[in-house]
């Protein structure tokens, strides 16, 4: 027992912290939901979405990939609906080793009109990779 006590400080040490390759690997992902979004793909734009995400904006908050998922595909059914969208990052902030924030604006450009606005997006490094856990997007 006291050798579990002695190796769990180091074993807990031993995870690598938050660094460059994990900004760009959240970065990636980013330009991935972008292109995606511009293809008229939701369920690839959900691909960065963990299972549990909450979803917070104005109109109310949802939990739950599915329920995330289909929220989109009834608010943008066609690719008219969706638009052009771009993302502006603003900083990647750590959260520990396995948590960042990511602030940014959006717009959507679409023949009727051009919506925009801000986000905060709380990643978390999970086993198939990072994924938004927490979208407050406004």
């Amino acid at each position: 027992m006291r050798q579990l006590v002695f190796l769990f400080p180091l074993v807990v040490s031993c995870h690598a912290p938050f660094g460059q390759a994990d900004e760009s690997s959240i970065r990636q992902l980013m330009a991935e939901q972008e292109a995606a979004w511009d293809r008229g793909d939701i369920p690839g734009f959900m691909g960065a979405y963990a299972d549990s995400i909450c979803f917070h904006s104005p109109k109310g908050n949802t939990c739950g990939k599915q329920q995330v998922t289909e929220n989109y595909m009834r608010s943008y059914p066609t690719p008219e609906h969706m638009g052009d969208l771009q993302f502006g990052i603003h900083e990647v902030v750590p959260a520990g080793a396995d948590h960042a924030w990511l602030s940014g604006s959006w717009a959507l450009h679409r023949k009727a009109d051009t919506l925009q606005g801000a986000f905060a997006l709380l990643w978390v490094r999970q086993a198939e990779g990072w994924r938004i856990l927490r979208d407050h997007t406004y």
